[in-house]
């Protein structure tokens, strides 16, 4: 009896397989296009693709959190002219959209990237940084932390390369 559930040998009608090989070419050939279904087509809605990339915002791959307990926060964020975020870093995935003004974002080795309405922004992990408003209007933009429960989304930090800006 066991060996029957091993060595069992099936035998399927010819015209069963013939309708099987060629119902999956018809399917192959007939296929609809794999972005059949993407929001650019739906009706009376206006889509605006902001960005697409693999990279954070200091070049590194991006990556996710492998957890089951996941957990994402959403804020926004106002920083008033002149003000700052302080020196941080996040141990989790952070994406935001800028809604009004401008954020430069310094990181420990000096580098500054400026951000303005309407940019996406794909926040470095793990990397020490401080946003702050170098413009006359108040920066504001939503931000949303990819974490899962127990991690903090923000961890603050005087880096020992960096001097304190404003």
């Amino acid at each position: 009896m066991i060996r029957d559930c091993f060595v069992r040998k099936t035998q399927f009608p010819i015209s069963k397989v013939l309708s099987a090989i060629v119902i999956s070419v018809l399917l192959a050939v007939f296929q609809l296009p794999d972005d059949s279904l993407h929001a650019e087509e739906y009706r009376n809605v206006t889509v605006r693709k902001v960005l697409v990339t693999g990279t954070t915002s200091d070049g590194k791959k991006v990556r996710y959190p492998r957890t089951n307990d996941a957990e994402v926060t959403v804020l926004v964020v106002d920083v008033p002219p002149g003000g700052s975020t302080g020196w941080h870093y996040h141990p989790v995935p952070v994406y935001a959209y800028m809604l009004e003004g401008e954020l430069a974002v310094e990181m420990e080795n000096g580098t500054v990237n400026l951000f303005r309405k309407g940019d996406a922004i794909i926040e470095m992990v793990d990397t020490a940084h401080n946003g702050y408003n170098p413009g006359n209007e108040k920066a504001s933009l939503v931000v949303f932390y990819t974490g899962a429960v127990g991690i903090p989304n923000v961890v603050k930090e005087m880096p020992v390369e960096a001097g304190a800006l404003p």
